[in-house]
């Protein structure tokens, strides 16, 4: 970190959501004492359950300032503030009542822990006052403090910085604040109304153990078949914010085959509006490797390459354009706007130290929000059941070097031969200052894994849709099968 009689100033851009998630399963139940017994009468249910925020404010302020500050169905704060230099923090007062008439306890805290350790680490949250376990009775209210700070012992070599941070709340109905309702935990998980058992080994249903409070699919062929927009999709995870993230069970097709398209056309962007991209610069060439506009500085994890990328790759416009008019008027009810980690994810091909954390951290480094993206690189390293897939470095050199794969066990590597299709992540080298690579899902010869290709390969790869599902969308028949794919009630 720089320091001395120089002065820093940096524009510094976080968007936070708190995002309350309710769990609660009432049930009426009646005990025959003999075949003879008969029970006449009725059961009602008049309580309600109602936990939300009803307030948020301003507590203290240094070399601080609130962008935005709101709160919209009733269960969703967003804030937007700027810090100014090292050491500012924003302090919030939220206001969280039970303003229904079942008591509740606050279960579980998620997402604190994951913010402070990805990038960039200088940001920081923190909560106080509040705590896992803390009763929320029924006509109660409990202020809690949101503190958002710019950490001054970490260092950072960023003139402009942002950190997208997501906590949920989960709160839970309890008796006299003792829990009596259990989340999902080993028994399985509330997928779409539907009870899915999780699975410690071969093909099905995990916990991400990455990401608490998340659940992904893994293995050569689990039972993720889901029916939308009159086609079939499979399940890659059920987030902590509840919605469902799919990936299109095919290559987009046109007539025979699969559509073959470019990450990015060239001269589709400008060099003036997207510095990053410095090939544009370079007579132009070839395109760029990042898919979406990013507000602030867009650059490699080593920081070897920086710039802005202000315009949306070509394959991010058909998506969210044609591609989306395209779909069923039905289909587009049932998809959740949401955000997507497109940052770069770095191969080091020189030192080989690498992580499936290292990569995850660098797709979160950066985030574009939309309707349809992409699969993410760590999508498709955690749906293999091989031990032997810890990062996309090691699969990379495995298929380039020997022609094996370590990530098999894998029903997102399983396309057809001599082709792929393209992820949402800029691939970066240790040993290159490329920006126009992009990581890919590829097979020949019968061999698939993850390897890259320049953007504008517009002859070479497919792409297959991701997006997330709304979290109330119900699976009214089908177990997941691809013959019974869940089926999405209207």
């Amino acid at each position: 970190m720089r320091k001395g009689k120089h002065k820093i100033k940096s524009e510094h851009f976080l968007i936070g959501t708190i995002i309350v998630s309710v769990f609660l399963m009432l049930g009426i139940g009646y005990a025959l004492l003999s075949q003879t017994l008969q029970i006449n009468g009725t059961a009602n249910i008049t309580s309600k359950w109602k936990i939300l925020f009803t307030s948020v404010e301003e507590r203290k302020m240094n070399n601080a300032t609130t962008q935005l500050k709101e709160i919209t169905n009733e269960t969703t704060l967003t804030l937007n503030v700027e810090l100014t230099q090292p050491g500012a923090t924003a302090t919030y007062d939220v206001v969280v009542a039970n303003q229904g008439d079942l008591d509740a306890v606050l279960s579980k805290i998620e997402g604190v822990e994951e913010t402070n350790n990805s990038v960039p680490l200088p940001i920081k949250v923190h909560l106080e006052n509040i705590a896992e376990g803390d009763p929320l009775l029924k006509g109660e209210e409990k202020t809690f403090q949101v503190i958002v700070e710019w950490d001054a012992s970490q260092d950072f070599n960023e003139t402009n910085m942002k950190k997208e941070i997501s906590i949920t709340l989960t709160y839970e109905q309890s008796d006299n604040g003792v829990p009596i309702i259990p989340t999902p935990g080993e028994d399985g998980v509330n997928m779409g109304g539907q009870t899915v058992a999780l699975v410690s080994s071969g093909d099905g249903l995990y916990e991400d153990q990455y990401e608490n409070g998340r659940y992904i699919y893994r293995g050569q062929s689990p039972n993720n078949y889901v029916q939308f927009n009159n086609e079939l999709w499979r399940l890659i995870a059920k987030e902590t914010d509840g919605t469902y993230k799919i990936i299109r069970d095919e290559l987009l097709p046109q007539n025979e085959g699969y559509t073959m398209m470019a990450f990015d056309t060239v001269g589709y962007r400008s060099y003036e509006n997207n510095t990053y991209c410095w090939e544009l610069k370079e007579g132009g060439w070839t395109s760029c490797g990042v898919y979406g506009k990013v507000s602030g500085t867009y650059q490699r994890t080593d920081g070897k390459l920086s710039g802005t990328v202000t315009e949306d790759s070509s394959i991010a416009n058909y998506l969210n354009g044609e591609y989306y008019n395209g779909l069923t008027s039905t289909a587009r009810t049932q998809i959740q706007q949401h955000v997507y980690y497109i940052g770069p994810v770095e191969n080091y091909n020189e030192t080989g130290n690498d992580s499936l954390s290292k990569n995850i951290a660098g797709e979160k480094m950066n985030t574009w929000t939309g309707n349809i993206g992409l699969a993410n690189v760590s999508d498709i390293l955690k749906a293999s059941t091989n031990p032997a897939c810890t990062s996309v470095t090691d699969q990379s050199d495995q298929l380039h070097n020997s022609g094996a794969i370590t990530c098999d066990s894998n029903y997102l590597v399983d396309v057809p031969d001599e082709t792929g299709y393209w992820t949402i992540n800029n691939d970066i080298l240790e040993s290159d200052d490329n920006s126009s690579y992009v990581w890919c899902v590829v097979q020949a010869g019968g061999v698939a894994g993850l390897g890259n290709a320049p953007a504008n390969f517009d002859f070479l790869y497919g792409a297959r849709p991701v997006l997330y599902l709304r979290s109330n969308i119900q699976f009214t028949s089908g177990n997941g099968s691809k013959s019974q794919p869940f089926q999405i009630g209207a």
